[in-house]
């Protein structure tokens, strides 16, 4: 039974909470949180969990096997770095440092140590992105030629971080997932409108192939939109992951080239088929994921979201803080 202490109780803390204790073959031991108000709601859920303002507790108790680390990315590398000195394996909300140093050192350390790491990134484990995975490996879509993603909302504003550190990391994450080239140069522009940090962004991310991927992030929107184009050589997709039951549609759309005898004689085609959906598994993610995890420490398997993933994220959102920072500037990866 793999024992499970969980630093941070705040939104996605009760999250962690409940699934790893419902995975087989784990239990959560200990949850810390330094705001009393957050441990007396913990305490409440949960009475037969042993509860603590001092992380330190649960960084260092010989009954721990591995933390799930809940709290701002400004303490991620902190933390993690503690647990894995102590032996702990590590499951670490997105994103997953601050900086790409502070990522290169903890995935090292893992690895000195034998010890997991696991970054957060759920929504590769949701039904729709498993589907859309399949569907791109059997080249159903043909060649990838671009990933065109919208994630905007009304807030929630966050005090540490800006839009792109907030929601670019579930779009650079899915990317990273479901692309096998990765991308080589980023842009990134955005204005910030109320606290000092960009709250609205346009992301393009290049590659060396024909692929190309754009990200529109924004917490300024009037309305939730969670909507996702991937177009290829054979086929096309859209993700609504708002919808209910229909999250993904799939086109038989696409453009044929043909060249004639003449030198002007390019002849293009527009192909117009059927529109299907496919059948996707309703599993929770997060469920998904916690058990996950429970298995590759409990076999020592390298998980696919482990820390060079979560770097690989890391770096795409410090190349978005470089350009951004120098009015759109193509920033090499």
């Amino acid at each position: 039974m793999i024992k499970i202490g969980v630093l941070g109780y705040g939104y996605w803390g009760p999250n962690i909470v409940r699934n790893f204790n419902q995975a087989d073959g784990a239990t959560v031991v200990s949850i810390c949180d330094q705001s009393q108000k957050s441990l007396n709601r913990a305490r409440k859920a949960n009475p037969y969990i042993a509860m603590t303002d001092n992380c330190e507790e649960t960084l260092s108790s010989p009954d721990v096997d591995a933390v799930a680390i809940v709290t701002p990315v400004s303490t991620h590398f902190e933390l993690a770095k503690k647990a894995l000195m102590n032996g702990k394996h590590v499951f670490v909300e997105k994103p997953f440092t601050a900086s790409i140093a502070e990522a290169e050192e903890l995935v090292n350390l893992a690895e000195k140590k034998n010890l997991i790491i696991m970054v957060d990134h759920t929504f590769i484990f949701t039904g729709a992105v498993q589907k859309m995975k399949q569907l791109i490996d059997d080249e159903v879509l043909g060649e990838p030629y671009y990933y065109d993603s919208v994630r905007v909302n009304l807030g929630l504003f966050q005090s540490d971080v800006n839009v792109v550190w907030d929601l670019g990391p579930h779009d650079f994450s899915i990317l990273d997932y479901l692309i096998k080239e990765k991308p080589v140069a980023i842009s990134a522009s955005g204005k910030a409108h109320v606290n000092g940090k960009e709250d609205t962004a346009y992301i393009t991310a290049y590659f060396n192939n024909k692929m190309i991927a754009h990200f529109n992030v924004n917490w300024l929107s009037p309305v939730k939109v969670r909507t996702t184009l991937i177009g290829g050589e054979k086929k096309m997709l859209v993700w609504n992951d708002l919808e209910a039951d229909e999250k993904i549609k799939m086109y038989d759309k696409g453009v044929e080239v043909k060249n004639g005898e003449g030198r002007y004689d390019m002849l293009v085609s527009y192909r117009s088929g059927d529109m299907w959906v496919p059948r996707i598994d309703q599993k929770e993610a997060l469920k998904s994921e916690a058990e996950y995890f429970v298995s590759c420490v409990v076999n020592n398997e390298v998980p696919i979201n482990d820390g060079h993933a979560g770097m690989r994220v890391v770096r795409m959102l410090d190349a978005c803080d470089r350009s951004l920072a120098n009015n759109g500037t193509m920033v090499r990866l």
